[in-house]
């Protein structure tokens, strides 16, 4: 079957309370750091770690980071402090965004970064495994998850990823914050898990540049191997 790479960096950034010109910033330089490398990556993953005060405030930070997609031609994913996610590309066109924090029907949002069909959803709905089934279904073979999960409850955050990786056959590249965003620590703990519930990539809970290389071709390799969506649709 066919090998087809995306090399991913997720920015675990160390989020300020409500100090958006702070984390703004933060994120410039982790970004420029991610992208001084021989080979750079092909998407940048952020967190929801601009603690923007207002709608005002997370539209100009959304608006910074197209630009800074446009400038280095590299695909950003990220999600605003209202738990709205972002896609954007490497023109700095924002293809995809999502919130279905409000939304009592499941839906997906499914999108293409450099060919291939991805899903994504705030770290909130983790919680509801009726809401990633939707982006499986929906073609999707990589799910971006972008948090702000507490360290209180770190534990679900990796045994969710882990678990919503296997049932739907797909990647799952989750990024959390390692800061304070509201009133609490979260855990940090970003990660790449593979269709199989394999750990590819792991952080910690410091702020850090997590970069690691996937080879798509595995989800259907893993799907052919053990067809169980098949069964779903079929039904």
């Amino acid at each position: 079957m066919e090998h087809i790479e995306l090399k991913i960096s997720l920015l675990q950034t160390d989020t300020i309370y409500r100090d958006f010109q702070a984390n703004l910033s933060q994120t410039e330089i982790m970004i420029n750091k991610a992208l001084n490398c021989r080979k750079k990556p092909n998407v940048l993953v952020l967190p929801a770690i601009l603690a923007a005060g207002s709608n005002e405030q997370e539209a100009a930070a959304i608006e910074q980071l197209q630009k800074l997609a446009a400038q280095n031609s590299v695909n950003i994913v990220t999600c605003g402090t209202f738990d709205t996610a972002y896609a954007v590309d490497r023109q700095g066109n924002i293809i995809a965004s999502y919130n279905q924090a409000n939304d009592m029907q499941p839906e997906s949002c499914i999108f293409d970064l450099d060919g291939i069909s991805c899903g994504i959803i705030p770290g909130c709905d983790l919680r509801f495994p009726e809401v990633v089934r939707q982006s499986a279904l929906g073609g999707a073979k990589v799910l971006f998850v972008l948090g702000k999960w507490p360290k209180l409850r770190e534990i679900h955050w990796k045994l969710l990823n882990i678990v919503r990786a296997i049932e739907n056959q797909f990647f799952v590249v989750a990024v959390n914050s390692a800061g304070k965003p509201r009133t609490g620590a979260c855990s940090g703990i970003s990660m790449v898990v593979d269709p199989w519930g394999k750990i590819l990539a792991e952080s910690d809970e410091n702020p850090k540049i997590l970069t690691t290389v996937i080879d798509v071709g595995l989800v259907e390799r893993a799907r052919g191997q053990n067809p169980v969506l098949n069964d779903i649709t079929a039904n």
